[in-house]
């Protein structure tokens, strides 16, 4: 599986690559607010950062303006994939830039219909949101497993699950266990899957133990 964070802080996408864990970043145009500098910085300091896809998304509805504003952040840096929403017009702008060779994820996905509308559309993502579905006591993991089966009927189907939304562990590994493509968490929530009280309890019994035998490996 693939990690992206879901971010637009500079500094917190630099310090998780720095570690080994990123594959990609997405961002909104509420992340995007939220840095308070203008999109084409931030994207373009992530893209310096992040050698794989930086979601940047539009912020017009209808078709012609989805052109020039996904065109604009294209030349940004080679790797943006442009985000689109899944309306109509978010769909023939997807055909459109993927004719034209670019990335594009569809986002803001609730059904399996949508999903599969977005993989004829040509999308090289697809956003099903996991926690806004449970949040009106529907199952996201569910409509995960019915992509997944989809797609998978249809192996000229290129479009890759990235399972959005995220809100907790739990979700990240029955992602996982479905078998999303993609899963962009939160910075926050990435720490977290690092952390167990059983590794804290046991780093801390054996640097007791190494204070104890008064050695130096240096």
């Amino acid at each position: 599986m693939k990690f992206f964070v879901d971010t637009a802080d500079t500094a917190e996408i630099r310090e998780l690559a720095e570690a080994g864990l990123l594959d990609g970043v997405t961002t909104n145009p509420s992340l995007i607010m939220k840095a308070g500098r203008p999109i084409t910085d931030v994207i373009a300091e992530i893209c310096d950062v992040v050698s794989g896809p930086v979601s940047a998304e539009v912020a017009a509805t209808d078709y012609d303006t989805m052109l020039k504003e996904g065109r604009k952040l294209a030349e940004i840096a080679d790797n943006v994939a442009i985000k689109v929403p899944l309306t109509l017009d978010g769909l023939k702008a997807c055909r459109t830039f993927a004719n034209e060779g670019r990335m594009v994820n569809v986002t803001l996905c609730f059904s399996a219909n949508q999903a599969l509308l977005a993989a004829k559309a040509g999308a090289a993502f697809i956003s099903p949101f996991i926690g806004r579905l449970d949040d009106i006591n529907l199952d996201g993991m569910e409509l995960i497993e019915e992509i997944r089966i989809i797609y998978d009927n249809y192996p000229n189907f290129e479009t890759e699950i990235l399972a959005a939304s995220v809100r907790t562990p739990n979700h990240v590994k029955q992602a996982a266990m479905i078998g999303a493509d993609v899963v962009t968490v939160p910075p926050q929530v990435l720490r977290s899957l690092i952390k167990h009280p059983l590794t804290d309890k046991g780093l801390e019994a054996f640097l007791a133990d190494w204070k104890k035998a008064g050695q130096s490996i240096l």
